[in-house]
């Protein structure tokens, strides 16, 4: 047998070359075993966070001021008739909501709207303050701490009651020189928007300031982007962080055509909103705020307060397509305020609706309408003037009002019209 010491080259290189291949043979292995453990790390965090947590990432609040059951199907029959779809009726949950104040039974709008933002009930008049006067966090101020982009969007002012309830703690909710000024100093949201300008300037410059301060000068020099027209809107770029204030001209204050162009739509102000803030990696949440269906209600508008639900409809359906699948989008009321009715019942069940109305004579009346080709009247007192005229196109008619004795209108006239008698005894023919 042949040793190897008469070949001491080949035997040197005979080791070298074992010891070569044994240290690639552990470098190999343990890169095997850290990639092994990346992609069952990579596993383990894809497994804990869509089937273990699924926080979602986007969350959207949308706040339809004075929102209640009956106007959201008095909206539906407005769009389309009763057996009409809302964006409203495909949520796949519905509750009803207790939302009464801490010191009276009745809430009023900025105690509602704390306790929406805080999750406490507070007093009356007050916003998101315990009555000590002590602050209580709400959840734009939860949901920045966790590394969220905020934003607040309204069709309203900025300052109102159910917006400042978000992002001040104040005893007076009235106080709107004070409420804009924490907006601005505090600059823990990263997009407002809201059809306000006059909360944010001095006298000079045509505001309400009593403190000659321009905060929409001050926003400007912290960085922000201040819009004023839906086309410096829409100009706005998406891909970088958004820092946005958008102070609209409201085009509903008079007969100015060029500011009722220049002021966007609720769901265009969520549209874009949506667009800017869900670049931010930890997600986002966004409070929506459809402030005008209060006030059309407050001046008991009631065909003005079924456009604004409507508008709140819209708004849900945008949000829905551009937010996505995993985000979470929430709707709710605040405070219901009258509410809007439709009264009367069928007289035959082969034609049309019965309404109770007053006449011009402010005595009890029921008008009839029959469909296509014919319209009938029925009434305690019979006589020509007491008659309503044959409408030979046939009407619908919905006789609306609210809770608060408000008076009764046509609410919209479709492919039909009609007649309609109001509770201050104004017959108005439409």
């Amino acid at each position: 047998m042949k040793s190897d010491k008469q070949f001491p080259a080949v035997a040197g290189l005979t080791i070298e070359l074992m010891r070569s291949y044994i240290a690639l043979v552990k470098w190999r292995n343990q890169l095997l075993a850290l990639l092994c453990l990346a992609v069952f790390a990579g596993l383990g965090v894809l497994y804990f966070q869509h089937w273990v947590v699924q926080k979602p990432f986007g969350i959207i609040l949308i706040i339809g001021e004075g929102l209640a059951p009956e106007r959201i199907a008095l909206t539906r029959v407005y769009l389309g008739g009763s057996d009409a779809r809302l964006a409203l009726d495909g949520m796949p949950h519905v509750a009803l909501v207790t939302n009464y104040s801490r010191d009276f039974a009745v809430s009023d709008q900025a105690a509602a709207a704390s306790a929406l933002a805080t999750g406490v009930k507070v007093n009356n008049r007050s916003l998101s303050i315990d009555p000590a006067g002590k602050p209580r966090a709400n959840i734009i101020e939860l949901a920045r701490n966790r590394g969220r982009a905020t934003g607040l969007v309204t069709n309203e002012s900025l300052t109102n009651a159910t917006c400042a309830a978000f992002y001040a703690h104040a005893p007076n909710a009235n106080d709107s020189d004070q409420i804009a000024r924490q907006l601005v100093e505090g600059g823990k949201i990263d997009i407002c928007m809201g059809i306000s300008t006059a909360e944010f300037l001095p006298e000079a410059k045509q505001g309400q300031r009593q403190d000659n301060r321009d905060l929409l000068l001050e926003l400007r020099q912290s960085g922000f982007d201040v819009v004023r027209t839906r086309a410096e809107l829409e100009s706005i770029p998406v891909w970088r962080r958004p820092k946005l204030f958008g102070a609209f001209v409201d085009g509903n204050s008079g007969s100015n055509q060029a500011a009722w162009n220049d002021e966007p739509a609720l769901s265009d102000m969520v549209r874009r909103a949506i667009e800017l803030l869900q670049f931010n990696q930890r997600g986002y949440l966004l409070i929506v705020d459809a402030g005008r269906m209060r006030k059309a209600a407050e001046t008991n508008n009631a065909e003005k307060t079924l456009t604004e639900t409507a508008e709140l409809d819209r708004t849900l359906s945008t949000a829905q397509r551009y937010a996505g699948p995993k985000s979470t989008i929430i709707v709710s009321g605040d405070t219901a305020i009258g509410g809007l009715h439709v009264n009367g019942f069928p007289f035959r069940k082969d034609s049309g609706i019965a309404l109770l109305g007053l006449n011009p004579s402010g005595e009890p009346w029921m008008t009839w309408a029959t469909g296509p080709k014919g319209l009938q009247s029925y009434g305690a007192a019979k006589g020509p003037e007491r008659q309503t005229p044959v409408n030979p196109d046939g009407c619908i008619l919905h006789q609306i009002g609210f809770g608060n004795g408000g008076g009764c209108r046509l609410i919209r006239k479709r492919p039909w019209h009609g007649d309609v008698t109001r509770h201050n005894r104004q017959h108005t023919d439409f």
